[in-house]
């Protein structure tokens, strides 16, 4: 991980520095748009939030217990919940809702949305795995 990461088990995980201004879910498209207060937004596939989901399932308990999700090329989200004023819960259509994304998480994971897409792909690729279900 790199120097802007925040680690499962670090107590700063839900700070942040950047609030969102703005949540839109496209179910459509299967895209969650995220506009924050320092002007940047992203706009996150429903599949590369659900295969990065903060969630001990994908994650595991330290970074090297992550699991490589396959067969969420066609995910979709069904549902957002609040999670007090830090977070947000993503309930996804393969039932999957154990992840907690932090405001600053979801700044991570846009900031870094081309390496750890090409980091999942090569992982999938190296373990004879596929996006398809």
């Amino acid at each position: 991980m790199n120097g802007s990461s925040v680690e499962r088990d670090d107590p700063n995980r839900f700070s942040t520095k950047v609030w969102p201004t703005e949540i839109k879910l496209h179910k459509a498209e299967k895209i969650l748009e995220v506009s924050f207060d320092n002007g940047e937004s992203f706009k996150y596939p429903a599949e590369y939030l659900r295969v990065e989901s903060p969630s001990a399932e994908v994650q595991g308990h330290s970074p090297s217990q992550k699991k490589t999700v396959p067969g969420r090329r066609h995910v979709g989200i069904m549902n957002l919940e609040t999670v007090g004023n830090y977070a947000v819960r993503i309930v996804f259509d393969d039932l999957h809702d154990s992840g907690i994304f932090s405001w600053a998480y979801l700044y991570e994971l846009g900031k870094d949305h081309e390496t750890r897409w090409a980091n999942y792909l090569a992982a999938l690729s190296a373990q004879g795995l596929s996006r398809d279900p």
